[in-house]
């Protein structure tokens, strides 16, 4: 299996796919499902409020989340771009859709876009999506003389340490951003952008829930439908935009659909009160001799040097004794208590301790 083959293209943006691809190249496969860590809602006010992430963030999550760190970059217009690729490397390159021949917005739509180049002319591009001019399909492509006429920034990448980021949920306020698209003048453009908007942010809530998968981390029932919910958002809102685009009525529902489908967003992805979780994880890591971080990442606690059955029992003592938790003999299973989020689910804190969003 090559990195590109490893990368699941269908939860990631154009921007992210081609650093999943350097992340799984080197820290091996999977690590690109951490872009998926965060659940966020962080939205930037434009002429339209916007979710899309800018360059800056993209870099800083290559960083932190992938373990990517920017060794050289330069803006090249006009040149032949191999030219600015160093030898043996794989440069990430930032251009315009309008120019690269083997994407579907070729000729037809302005818009960033990434991919990697070698020195000598091989093009890689892991992004995925169906579009109006044609599917946009991950592969390879020999381009020893792309030029562009317009700009292109190059980036080097060198690997660090594979970070071990934890989940977490950051919902901010929606209100403020679904009011502006329900007030703006031009019904055509404010549809249009909002299709991108809830691509966006499908395609995030996919990526975060294989992220919890990838870490075997707890899911709620509700979450295949609730993925099929935002899946037939965007559906409803491009449909929406192509009819008032043709001069039909515009469905009153779109905007009061995203707004429920981002208000379960934080019933369906809550963590549970993260203090307690960080507690019970202070005591496993003690009894175990490991690092809180790798217990909050995820791991079974089976995996570990330590861990035995003595030690099992030790970790529930203190637990008991240490955090005054209680745990109900039905619940002491083997499956219940090999993962911080299992233990987490069958502990209950003392009442001094908030409970709000455990999960059930």
């Amino acid at each position: 299996m090559t990195a590109v083959d490893s990368v699941r293209s269908n939860l990631l943006d154009c921007m992210q796919a081609n650093l999943a691809v350097l992340a799984d190249r080197h820290h091996g496969p999977g690590t690109h499902l951490n872009l998926g860590a965060a659940l966020r809602f962080r939205w930037r006010a434009e002429q339209l409020p916007t979710v899309e992430p800018t360059l800056e963030q993209h870099l800083a999550d290559a960083e932190t989340l992938l373990g990517l760190r920017v060794t050289d970059e330069r803006t090249v217009t006009g040149e032949i771009l191999t030219a600015a690729v160093q030898p043996g490397a794989q440069a990430y390159v930032i251009a315009d859709a309008y120019e690269l021949p083997w994407v579907p917005y070729f000729r037809q739509r302005h818009m960033e876009h990434s991919f990697l180049l070698s020195a000598e002319g091989t093009v890689v591009d892991a992004y995925a999506n169906d579009t109006q001019w044609g599917p946009a399909t991950p592969g390879s492509w020999q381009f020893p003389d792309l030029r562009l006429a317009g700009a292109a920034q190059i980036l080097h990448f060198a690997p660090e340490a594979a970070p071990n980021p934890v989940a977490a949920v950051d919902d901010g306020d929606f209100e403020e951003y679904l009011a502006a698209y329900q007030s703006y003048p031009n019904r055509v453009s404010a549809l249009d952008r909002l299709t991108l908007e809830t691509w966006l942010l499908a395609r995030s809530r996919k990526l975060h829930a294989a992220f919890r998968r990838h870490r075997g981390l707890p899911l709620r029932a509700a979450l295949d439908e609730h993925l099929s919910r935002w899946d037939g958002l965007v559906e409803q809102t491009y449909l929406a935009y192509r009819r008032v685009a043709r001069g039909r009525p515009e469905p009153t529902i779109v905007v009061e659909r995203f707004r429920e489908a981002l208000a379960a967003d934080r019933d369906v992805f809550e963590l549970g009160d993260e203090g307690w979780r960080r507690s019970v994880a202070g005591v496993v890591a003690s009894v175990l001799d490991v690092a809180e971080q790798q217990l909050l990442g995820g791991v079974s606690f089976t995996s570990l040097p330590r861990f035995s059955s003595f030690r099992l029992v030790e970790i529930v003592e203190r637990l008991e004794s240490e955090l005054g938790a209680d745990i109900d003999a039905a619940d002491l299973l083997p499956e219940n208590l090999h993962r911080l989020d299992d233990l987490c689910q069958v502990i209950r804190p003392p009442a001094a301790v908030p409970t709000e969003g455990v999960l059930p």
